[in-house]
């Protein structure tokens, strides 16, 4: 009876869903943004103009800690970090660097672009990972 229900099929994958779902560009992508609403934000008097620019950085900046989290802890395995030992220390910064001390308690386009460069790096290993 129980050998009926018992899978027929055993797979096994790198991460939860087949690769290909995977890309650091999402966090680029709100990265930018966070970057761009800084800019903005510099330039513009308007408090209410400003108010909504603080509080669509602040989402933006959550949105970049939750894509490098994901790519951090489900797509990236002990392989990748025995290969490149930065990489822990590299998710971490740039976790901070999106989190209350970096972009979403700041305005400081240059946390932004300090986050846009740590993406960077974690992009390029990213890539070098889906090579081999």
């Amino acid at each position: 009876m129980f050998k009926l229900l018992r899978p027929k099929t055993t797979v096994s994958a790198h991460c939860d869903l087949p690769c290909g779902v995977y890309d650091p560009a999402q966090a680029r992508i709100e990265a930018e943004s966070v970057k761009a609403i800084c800019e903005k934000y510099a330039g513009n008097e308007d408090p209410e103009f400003r108010t909504r620019a603080i509080l669509i950085k602040e989402q933006r900046s959550n949105l970049v800690k939750e894509h490098l989290w994901v790519l951090w802890t489900d797509y990236f395995k002990p392989p990748h970090f025995e290969k490149y030992p930065q990489l822990h220390e590299l998710f971490n910064n740039a976790t901070k660097l999106a989190g209350a001390a970096g972009t979403k308690g700041s305005m400081d386009v240059k946390k932004a672009e300090e986050l846009l460069s740590n993406i960077a790096e974690i992009d390029k290993i990213f890539w070098e990972t889906k090579q081999g």
